[in-house]
Parts: C-alpha cells; sequence; structure tokens
C-alpha cells in the first residue's frame, strides 16, 4: 500500500507560506500584482483562469483578468503585453494556453519580460533553469518536487524516469531532478521498452497526457509515482497518466487525481508571483 502524497494538504501550506510573505510586503507598501491573460472562450482555460484569481484573492495579491475575444490579432496582444511589461504595480504576466490558433505562442512567450514571466516559460528563464541559477520555475515541475520534498523523497543516486518531453513538463522536471543529483532518463513516444525503463525507475513521473497510461507492470516494487496527467476516463472521470487502482498496491508514494500535483501548480504560481514583486521592488 502506497502513502498518498495529498497536493491540497501540501499546497494549502504553500499558499499560507506565500500569505504571510504578502503581509510583511504589504507593510512595506508593496501589494504583488498578476495580470491574467486569456483568449478565447476555451472552457478548461476558463476554469484555470478563474482559480488562479481566487488563489490570489486567497493570498492577497491583486489581480487583473485580460478576456480578450478569440478573433484578437497578434498585433493586439502584443501591444497589451507590452503595457503590462511597463506596469510596475503588476508583477506578474500570464497569458493563458492554448491560444486561437492564428496566433503565434512563441512570439507571446517572448514579448512577456522574463522578469514578470511567473509561468517560467520565457527562453532566458529556461536557460536559467539549465545552469541551476533561476528565479522562477514552471509551475507543474516546481509543484512535483514541492511534493516530492514535503513527503522527504531524495532524489539523490536513484533512477528518475520522467514520460513525456514537452517543455511545460518533462523537459523541466528532469532538469529540477538532475539539480537534486537524480539520474535521470526522458521517455516520450518513439523511446524502444519503455515498459523496462519504467519498471527499473525509484521516482517515476507521468507526463504523457494519456490517461491511465502507466500500468502495475510499468512499476517497480516500492516505487514513487509522481501523475501529472489530468484526463477523462471512458466514464468521464477525471484520471490521471497512472492506472491509480492497479498501480497504488505497489508503489511506495503515490499522488492521486485529483488532489495531487493539479493544486500544487496554482500554488506554485502563486510563488513565482511573490518573488517576482520581491525582485522588481529589490527586496
Amino acid at each position: 500500500m502506497a502513502a498518498i502524497i495529498s497536493g491540497k494538504e501540501v499546497s494549502a501550506k504553500v499558499r499560507e507560506q506565500v500569505r504571510e510573505e504578502c503581509e510583511s510586503l504589504k507593510a512595506k507598501g508593496v501589494t504583488p500584482g498578476l495580470a491574467v491573460i486569456i483568449v478565447g472562450d476555451d472552457p478548461a482555460s476558463r476554469v484555470y483562469v478563474n482559480n488562479k484569481k481566487k488563489a490570489c484573492a486567497e493570498v492577497g495579491f491583486v489581480s487583473e483578468e485580460y478576456a480578450l475575444p478569440a478573433e484578437t490579432t497578434q498585433e493586439e496582444l502584443l501591444k497589451l503585453i507590452e503595457e503590462l511589461n511597463g506596469r510596475a504595480d503588476i508583477n506578474g504576466i500570464l497569458c493563458q494556453l492554448p491560444l486561437p490558433r492564428h496566433l503565434d505562442e512563441k512570439a507571446v512567450i517572448n514579448a512577456i519580460s522574463p522578469l514578470k514571466d511567473v509561468d517560467a516559460f520565457h527562453p532566458s528563464n529556461v536557460g536559467r533553469i539549465m545552469i541551476g541559477d533561476y528565479h522562477f520555475l514552471p509551475c507543474t515541475p516546481a509543484g512535483v518536487m514541492e511534493l516530492m520534498h514535503h513527503a522527504g523523497i531524495d532524489a539523490a543516486g536513484k533512477s528518475c524516469v520522467v514520460i513525456g518531453r514537452s517543455n511545460i513538463v518533462g523537459k523541466p522536471m528532469a532538469m529540477l531532478l538532475l539539480h537534486e543529483n537524480g539520474t535521470v532518463t526522458i521517455c516520450h513516444s518513439r523511446t524502444k521498452n519503455l515498459k523496462e525503463i519504467c519498471s527499473n525507475a525509484d521516482i517515476l513521473v507521468a507526463a504523457v497526457g494519456k490517461a491511465k497510461f502507466v500500468k502495475a507492470d510499468m512499476v517497480k516494487e516500492g516505487a514513487v509515482v509522481l501523475d501529472v496527467g489530468i484526463n477523462r476516463d471512458e466514464n468521464g472521470k477525471l484520471c490521471g497518466d497512472v492506472d491509480f487502482d492497479e498501480v497504488e498496491p505497489k508503489a511506495s508514494y503515490i499522488t492521486p487525481v485529483p488532489g495531487g500535483v493539479g493544486p500544487m501548480t496554482i500554488a506554485m504560481l502563486m510563488k513565482n508571483t511573490l518573488m517576482a514583486a520581491k525582485i522588481q521592488n529589490g527586496l
């Protein structure tokens, strides 16, 4: 039986810590501000944006939402980002992805000031993560690390396998495990002997975006299993990339879906925004 690592519990602690630090910043005349841009009416994006606003209110930040119509032009979006880059009261800028197809995501990410890039997607922030000299970490991988630290799981010397190589989760996840002295393998759709590689992992991170993809025969007895996926199963029920019922008896630690990595992502966004406010105000 695996110990369940609760993202609800850990994220509540992170948010409480951020709230306390926000209070002391306010005493110095600084209130962290986050601008969230959403283009079009993707229902999943709307849920995320609402959750981010709720978290800002909870920790004491000012949040501004810019809900733009789906037909917004590239020029209009970049102009808004430029304005927000120039505002001293906005410390973090987040553009909710995915964007409508006619917009260039890369250009939008590059337009956000690296000091206000609280998603840590800007190439200069990605480069800083690579060399281990960073201000911000991408929120989901940072949330996974926070869960590991909370549970007392040390990556040093362990065989760590990350399934998925996205710029948002897979690649930075591998980098963070490497920074903590894990021996890291990244697997993806072209990997041969996937089952064999996964079943040798001491720490397995699933970020593949396929419902219940990781089965018991892919997991080593006593492994730590961290599930980043958010999918719907055949009955429309929320589930992860890991077949929880199959894998949980074999693992030593496991994160559930929902209530695992998900809540951590927004908690780490709050942490990044607080850090941005401190840096921009020389604190």
